[in-house]
């Protein structure tokens, strides 16, 4: 249902749209999953190239000290800050589904020309640029999914998908048991053929996404309401070709907007410091203290584990398992009760339980009863938990801003969270040391744990109840035409 209005401020066309209400009412059908799989697949792939990476089998090859070593993951981190804010900006200016295909391209591409590297400065300039594709990927893709699932399922889809990042991690640690072996691939073509695996996998992802449709609320935002009618029409239609039952939407459910354009950085801050400072406080929180945590604890893990237990770098990958199996299921099993329990008390009960178990294991560690089995162990808790948490940061952000910037505020917190965490490795490298001394890290861990729980309490007190209500519902567009106005 279209409605033309004229405001009697300009010659600016409002229109009365039921597309919002439409989209929130569709049943769940195999369109969703192919949403799910066509654009989730990003975190996987994110997953199994940080991990390959993170290996370094091209150090040897490449002649990289280990300060080298470790400025690739810095250019990496450098490139998905630059993409998530310039791909951020141009998905809501543009759209939804030219920026995923897009930021997805150019991942490929630059992941693929890094394994061809022949000198260190090659390698860094395709790692940033592999950097920004993943970096567009994040607020372009939780922009849409978000947008384009049902308020009841939208949830736990968002945090699910965004946890598959650690199947990804799981999948790139089983391929470097074989593929940084010297008995079945020569040292300088294992880690080559590693950084041809994600573009591989994601050719076949990027014609799922050619099928996905824009976002149709984008859309009804932009002075493109009958293109936004059209595309829910055709999605009706897919979704009763697949069995889903359609119920009537009524007229009371419509809203009105006008077409907006691209929103000045002058709007932006007055929306994120002025009309929603709490929301703003709660994302930021959010993502700061959940990278925090994870570039910590991540980075530092292979240390602790050969430092403190005396393990072989050779075993680390065994390790490395079960604590991101314990990552990947956090999100998977407690997804649907972000939906139904409700986003605060989830998110306050991940956060706080992640910083509760990680604080019985400094304990534990500080008295010297932990082995490398029992402290993997509590990881895999503690992350388990944090996962579930960390994935519903990006939720978060999603959801409680206008839609006209959700890709941006998504780039925003996303940067922020990156730029706060970058020096937890270091700090924590060398609270790790020589493994002589267990003081220094058990008072990292128990900071770890503190901050933690600091941001499970803010989003308990100022968070936003989201669940099972439309983005519309949660903030109101700033296209949104209400009554004084017309």
């Amino acid at each position: 249902m279209t409605t033309t209005n004229t405001s009697s401020g300009g010659n600016t066309a409002a229109v009365k749209s039921l597309v919002p209400a439409r989209m929130d009412r569709l049943p769940w059908t195999r369109f969703h999953w192919s949403i799910v799989v066509g654009l989730g697949f990003s975190w996987v792939l994110d997953g199994l190239e940080i991990q390959i990476v993170a290996s370094a089998g091209y150090q040897s090859s490449l002649g990289m000290s280990s300060a080298e070593v470790g400025a690739a993951g810095t250019v990496y981190l450098l490139g998905q800050i630059a993409g998530a804010l310039f791909f951020g900006r141009l998905a809501d200016k543009l759209g939804r589904k030219k920026l995923f295909i897009l930021t997805l391209a150019i991942y490929l591409v630059a992941s693929a020309i890094a394994g061809l590297s022949f000198s260190i400065w090659f390698f860094y300039i395709f790692r940033f640029f592999a950097g920004m594709g993943i970096g567009g990927e994040y607020a372009a893709i939780n922009s849409a999914i978000d947008e384009l699932i049902p308020s009841k399922y939208r949830g736990r889809v968002d945090i699910a998908i965004n946890g598959t990042y650690w199947g990804g991690a799981a999948l790139g640690s089983f391929a470097n048991i074989f593929l940084l072996n010297p008995d079945i691939f020569a040292e300088n073509i294992g880690w080559r053929i590693g950084f041809f695996l994600g573009p591989i996998l994601g050719l076949g992802v990027i014609f799922l996404r050619r099928h996905i449709p824009e976002s149709p609320r984008w859309l009804m935002t932009h002075g493109r309401e009958k293109e936004a009618e059209e595309t829910v029409d055709d999605i009706e239609a897919r979704v009763e070709r697949e069995g889903g039952e359609l119920t009537p939407v009524d007229d009371s459910q419509a809203i009105t907007v006008k077409a907006t354009g691209s929103i000045p950085f002058r709007q932006i801050a007055h929306v994120l410091l002025k009309q929603y400072p709490k929301r703003t406080l709660v994302g930021a929180t959010m993502m700061i203290t959940q990278s925090f945590l994870y570039n910590a604890i991540f980075f530092t893990y292979a240390l602790v584990l050969q430092n403190f237990y005396g393990t072989s770098p050779s075993s680390t990958q065994y390790f490395f398992f079960p604590f991101a199996i314990g990552n990947l299921l956090g999100p998977l099993l407690l997804g649907h009760l972000f939906d139904v329990w409700g986003r605060r008390k989830m998110i306050f009960l991940t956060y706080g339980l992640a910083g509760v178990v990680l604080a019985v294991s400094a304990v534990l560690f500080q008295a010297g009863v932990l082995n490398a089995t029992t402290q993997t162990i509590f990881w895999c808790v503690s992350f388990f938990f944090a996962s579930a948490g960390a994935s519903s940061a990006y939720l978060t952000v999603s959801e409680i801003f206008p839609l006209e910037l959700r890709s941006q505020a998504i780039s925003y917190f996303f940067a922020l969270g990156q730029i706060a965490g970058a020096g937890a490795p270091l700090l924590y490298g060398i609270l790790v040391g020589d493994g002589s001394d267990r003081g220094p890290l058990s008072i990292g861990y128990f900071v770890g744990a503190g901050v933690m729980i600091i941001g499970g309490v803010v989003a308990l007190i100022f968070g936003v109840d989201a669940e099972r209500k439309s983005l519309e519902t949660v903030t109101a567009p700033l296209s949104l035409v209400t009554a004084d106005k017309t």
